[in-house]
């Protein structure tokens, strides 16, 4: 006789209202398929998995680490984990001993190497699955990266490399963003990645913000707000998870997090219309996860701590305030800018003030224990442990991973698929934007010579070698990251053979050695025309230059488009998704 699987589903739910045991420790089983449960059926389903769970198992599903290695037993990187305290020597016994709810991959852990092997890390994922969902009480793994698209992009060639977030606001287009997230989802599925920790919800209004700049959308919060929920929507139509990050707002700072320990001294009335928009926005269109930050809010907590260990902003303001049940997340563990408090306190500080899931601590057993001694001596309650983990599990529900957690190896087709490479460049060609063009200097003929001068990151030799494909009459003279006298020299020198002058900068605007070549070049009386290939703010350094293109970031799909405009191929028409101070305003941008 078949059962009636709703039946079932009553009949556990009463059991588990009843607080009567369903299943042993030893061995619990799913009491229907994963894909039929929804409301309260759906609840009860988590509920009785919580309730089999052991103490150390609910602590472990709160961690997502990261492992050295290209496979779950890489023998290569064993005394590399072991001596960067990854809580044992590869991904197995990471994950057979913690119990971990997640991994996340990077490029310098070679869990994704660059360029690519998405085969290996497709492999990787598929077997890191197998492994959690042999233990116990098989709980698929969040498999999480930095997906952001631009200069934060783990999984790059021959994956689809996009121009990045800034670029995307130099389209002003919801549309282009929705398509990025969109490639971006489907080919971190093909290898294997569920999470994504993107998009970058920053208002970046800060021109020295040396850590988020061009990973932002720019610096209106309509404008960072539409193209966040546009990503937030596109990623999770893929059933990855996106996480809006990072909160309540790392646009306005002149420090970098990683090294140390911003603080934000935004009113309350900035904060909410500002900082805090974008995020309002993507709760409302239903974010899975929100990251925090590393960052001190005077207005929203006086204690001195980071967003991060702060009750008041992550619980009062996140969850009670703003609404949000969806993950809470923490920017990763073991950046300076949480270290301020002792190390075996950080992860159950976090925890404490509302986070539910722990990124990436420096020390794995440190921390695991200090959480599970934590709730053994009652600094945490059982109670609020169990809520975390039931949204953990929630969430690994929703997007599918109970269902099925693994990739089928021929997904991997999608990675760099020709119609992605083909968006990619379409949507870079419109992103790169004309600030200034005296005399109509821009675009180049093909009858003048022309000379790229610039530090090897501003890919001088790459713009000169497009623009000679092209039939160009053009050259390159590239010098280290910051210039030296000698190579000062050299280019002017060579300059002087030259019809047209470019230099391609790379954060020139806090670059004395950058800056001393674009002087030198004018000095010389040649007209410069400077491409800022990163940080769109260089003109403020050296303002009477006679041409500025800037492009938002130095990936190899952008410098194609830049070369495309300077020829006059393409016509420039991207607007500036931020002011630059003193200069030119919000919205600035030409045309031929």
């Amino acid at each position: 006789m078949k059962i009636n699987r709703y039946l079932i589903m009553a009949m556990v739910l009463s059991l588990v209202l009843l607080g009567l045991p369903f299943y042993t420790h030893a061995s619990w089983q799913d009491p229907v398929k994963p894909g039929w449960k929804e409301g309260e059926a759906k609840k009860g389903w988590i509920q009785s998995k919580l309730q089999h769970m052991t103490l150390e198992e609910k602590v472990g599903q709160l961690f997502i680490v990261h492992v050295y290695g290209k496979k779950a037993e890489d023998p290569a990187y064993e005394q590399t984990n072991l001596t960067n305290n990854r809580g044992g020597k590869n991904f197995k016994e990471v994950i057979e001993k913690y119990k971990i709810g997640g991994v996340i991959y990077f490029n310098w852990s070679q869990n994704i190497t660059t360029p690519a092997d998405p085969p290996q890390v497709n492999a990787l994922s598929n077997e890191l699955q197998k492994i959690a969902m042999s233990q116990r009480m098989q709980i698929p793994l969040y498999i999480s990266t930095d997906q952001e698209g631009g200069i934060v992009q783990r999984l790059t060639s021959p994956g689809t490399v996009f121009p990045g977030n800034m670029a995307l606001g130099a389209t002003r287009s919801t549309e282009y963003a929705a398509k990025t997230a969109d490639i971006l989802a489907k080919e971190l599925k093909a290898i294997g990645v569920n999470m994504d920790f993107a998009p970058v919800a920053d208002v970046n209004m800060n021109p020295a913000n040396p850590v988020i700049g061009v990973r932002s959308f720019g610096e209106d919060p309509k404008l960072v707000s539409d193209l966040t929920v546009a990503q937030v929507k596109a990623f999770q139509n893929q059933n990855v998870i996106a996480t809006a990050k990072h909160f309540p707002g790392h646009g306005d700072t002149a420090v970098d997090s990683h090294y140390g320990l911003p603080i934000i001294n935004h009113d309350l009335e900035t904060l909410h219309k500002v900082d805090l928009a974008p995020f309002k926005a993507a709760i409302e269109a239903g974010v899975d996860s929100i990251m925090t930050a590393h960052i001190v809010v005077p207005a929203l907590d006086d204690s001195g701590l980071p967003a991060t260990l702060s009750k008041p902003i992550l619980t009062d303001l996140l969850r009670k305030e703003l609404g949000f049940d969806g993950l809470i997340i923490t920017d990763s563990l073991d950046m300076s800018g949480a270290q301020v408090v002792p190390a075996d306190r950080i992860a159950v500080e976090a925890f404490k003030a509302g986070s539910d899931i722990l990124l990436n601590p420096p020390n794995v057993e440190v921390a695991y224990n200090a959480v599970l001694n934590a709730v053994k001596n009652g600094e945490i309650s059982k109670k609020r442990l169990d809520e975390s983990v039931y949204r953990i599990l929630e969430y690994k529900m929703k997007r599918g991973l109970f269902d099925n957690p693994y990739t089928d190896s021929s997904a991997v087709k999608a990675v760099g698929a020709p119609e992605h490479l083909a968006a990619a460049d379409e949507i870079a060609n419109k992103s790169i934007t004309l600030v200034k063009n005296d005399d109509g200097l821009l675009p180049l003929k093909k009858t003048e010579s022309v000379l790229i001068a610039g530090p090897s990151s501003g890919k001088p030799t790459m713009l000169a070698d497009l623009l000679k494909a092209k039939g160009f009459n053009a050259s390159a003279s590239s010098a280290s990251p910051t210039p030296t006298a000698a190579q000062i020299a050299a280019a002017v020198e060579r300059a002087k053979q030259a019809d047209k002058v470019i230099v391609t900068t790379y954060n020139g605007a806090t670059n004395a050695g950058q800056q001393q070549l674009v002087k030198a070049l004018q000095d010389s009386g040649k007209k410069v025309n400077v491409v800022a290939i990163r940080n769109p703010y260089d003109l403020m350094a050296f303002p009477t230059v006679s041409a500025y293109l800037t492009t938002y970031g130095d990936r190899d799909v952008s410098i194609h488009a830049l070369s495309r405009v300077l020829a006059g191929e393409v016509n420039p028409a991207g607007k500036l998704p931020v002011s630059i101070p003193g200069l030119y305003g919000y919205g600035t941008g030409l045309t031929y």
